[in-house]
C-alpha cells in the first residue's frame, strides 16, 4: 500500500468523478484507476461501485477514506513539524467557518500569516455548524469557527472568541425606532430585507423572532451578505445583522445601527480544533494567535459598546 493510492481514494471521494480526481492528483485517469485496483487487490475488498461511470464508494471504500484522510493529515503534520525545525513553520492551514464569522477568521489569519510568512491559509467560509464539526472530524479542515451552544464532544478543543449580538439597521423614516435600542417586535414591523430562509444566519434570527412571539414577513430576501447591505443602503429597507458585520461593512451614512432587546440575545462563537496528540504545528501556531487576540470588540458597535 502506498500513500499515493490513499491520495487517489480521497480525491475520488471528493470529486466523485474519475477524470477530475486524476486531474487533482496530476496523474492520468488510467494511472489513478490502476492504483485503486491494486489497492482493492491488496485489501481483497471492492472499494468502488463501478458502472459506466463512478457510482460511489462501497462501505469498505467509505471506511478506507476516513482512515486515509487521517493518515494523510498525520503525514502532512509530520512533514510540517520536521520542516519547521529547519526553516520555520510552513505548509497550509485549512480554515473553515460559518458565514457570520468571516471577520473573525480574517482577524486571526492576519497575525498568523504575519508571524509565519512561509505558511499558507485556505479558507472555506460558507459552512454550517454541523459542517464545521464534520469536516474537522474527517480531517478536511484543521480549524473551524462556529457557534458554541451545545456541549462539544471531547474529540474537539474549544477556544471561546466572542458573542454574536444583533442590531437593527434602519433609517430615520416614520415608523423607525428613535430610541437607543429597539425590540424585535419593532424590527418586524419595518419593511425588512433579510437573508434567505435556507441560510443558517436567517434561521437563527427566525428563532429569536419566534421567541418574541413574532413571525417576520420580509419584503426582500437574498442569499448574499453583500447584496443585503447593497439593498439596505438605498434606505428602502431595514435589516437585522450581527454587530460583527458592521466592523466589515461599516454603518451606511444614511442608516442607524440600533441594538436589539426584548429579548436581548447573544450566541457564543468559538474556534474548534481536533484534540489531536501530538497537535500539528500549524494548529499550535494558530492556537497561540487565538490566545493572544481579543475579539470581544466584535460584540459591540464600531467605535463603542452596545447600549
Amino acid at each position: 500500500m502506498f500513500i499515493r493510492q490513499l491520495e487517489y481514494m480521497v480525491a475520488l471521494a471528493r470529486e466523485r468523478h474519475f477524470v477530475r480526481a486524476a486531474q487533482s492528483c496530476s496523474v492520468s485517469q488510467p494511472a489513478l484507476s490502476e492504483g485503486i485496483r491494486k489497492l482493492e487487490k491488496e485489501l481483497d475488498v471492492p472499494l468502488i461501485r463501478r458502472g459506466n461511470k463512478f457510482e460511489g464508494l462501497t462501505a469498505e471504500g467509505q471506511e478506507l477514506v476516513l482512515w486515509a484522510r487521517k493518515i494523510l493529515a498525520d503525514r502532512d503534520a509530520m512533514n510540517d513539524e520536521i520542516g519547521a525545525m529547519r526553516i520555520g513553520i510552513r505548509g497550509q492551514l485549512r480554515f473553515g467557518s460559518i458565514p457570520t464569522a468571516s471577520i473573525a477568521v480574517s482577524l486571526l489569519n492576519a497575525p498568523f500569516c504575519e508571524s509565519h510568512p512561509l505558511a499558507r491559509v485556505q479558507v472555506v467560509s460558507d459552512l454550517t455548524s454541523d459542517d464545521v464539526l464534520a469536516r474537522l472530524s474527517s480531517y478536511e479542515i484543521d480549524a473551524g469557527i462556529t457557534y458554541i451552544q451545545d456541549p462539544v464532544p471531547d474529540e474537539f478543543r474549544v477556544f471561546p472568541l466572542y458573542r454574536e449580538r444583533y442590531v437593527l439597521l434602519t433609517t430615520g423614516n416614520a415608523g423607525a425606532p428613535s430610541a437607543a435600542s429597539a425590540t424585535w417586535a419593532q424590527a418586524a414591523a419595518l419593511p425588512l430585507c433579510l437573508l434567505a430562509p435556507s441560510m443558517q444566519g436567517r434561521r437563527r434570527l427566525d428563532d429569536i423572532f419566534a421567541e418574541a412571539g413574532i413571525g417576520p414577513e420580509p419584503r426582500l430576501e437574498t442569499d448574499s451578505v453583500a447584496s443585503l447591505f447593497a439593498h439596505v443602503t438605498t434606505g428602502s429597507w431595514a435589516t437585522v445583522v450581527p454587530a460583527a458585520w458592521l466592523h466589515v461593512f461599516g454603518v451606511p451614512a444614511n442608516l442607524r445601527a440600533v441594538p436589539l432587546v426584548g429579548p436581548e440575545r447573544s450566541v457564543p462563537v468559538g474556534l474548534l480544533t481536533l484534540a489531536r496528540v501530538p497537535t500539528p504545528i500549524l494548529v499550535r501556531a494558530l492556537a497561540s494567535v487565538v490566545e493572544s487576540t481579543d475579539l470581544t470588540f466584535l460584540e459591540h458597535l464600531p467605535g463603542g459598546p452596545m447600549r
